[in-house]
């Protein structure tokens, strides 16, 4: 009997507390703006359930051109292309935001501290900031390409 007590316990647990998390993400997300009804469902997720998008598949890896990198939901301008850099991590990478572009948050995703940074002006995800950069600063933005929109000068 105790047996089925204790299944029962953990069972209404793990209900309330997936129920808990679940509604979470979900008041996290609509506290995002989505400003741009053409973005994509892998856009979508990327920027507003931060997911991430498979390494080396962006087509702006390798852009070389100078401009400005804007937020693919908004529009706010990001970077400008003097800080990108081949961090050879499979995203396109930034030395430096232009002042007031994001806010960060601590993620502990994967058991690790992580800085994570959002669009300051719609809340859209766009990806982590490391230590290992290659400038003074010592910042690595590893941006998710798909957030990103590069307008050439």
């Amino acid at each position: 009997m105790k047996f089925v007590k204790r299944k029962f316990i953990k069972i209404v647990g793990f209900s309330i507390i997936s129920t808990l998390f679940f509604s979470i993400n979900f008041l996290k997300a609509a506290s995002k703006k989505i400003i741009n009804p053409n973005l994509s469902n892998k856009q979508k997720d990327i920027m507003f359930n931060e997911a991430t998008e498979r390494p080396y598949s962006s087509k702006l890896l390798n852009e070389k051109r100078k401009g400005f990198y804007h937020c693919a939901n908004c529009g706010n301008k990001l970077f400008a292309s003097t800080s990108k850099f081949d961090s050879g991590t499979g995203w396109p990478s930034f030395s430096e935001a232009l002042p007031g572009a994001f806010k960060t948050k601590i993620d502990h995703t994967f058991g690790i501290k992580r800085i994570e940074y959002h669009c300051a002006k719609c809340g859209a995800h766009h990806g982590h900031v490391f230590d290992d950069g290659p400038t003074e600063s010592r910042k690595r933005f590893c941006n998710n390409g798909l957030c990103l929109i590069f307008k050439p000068e």
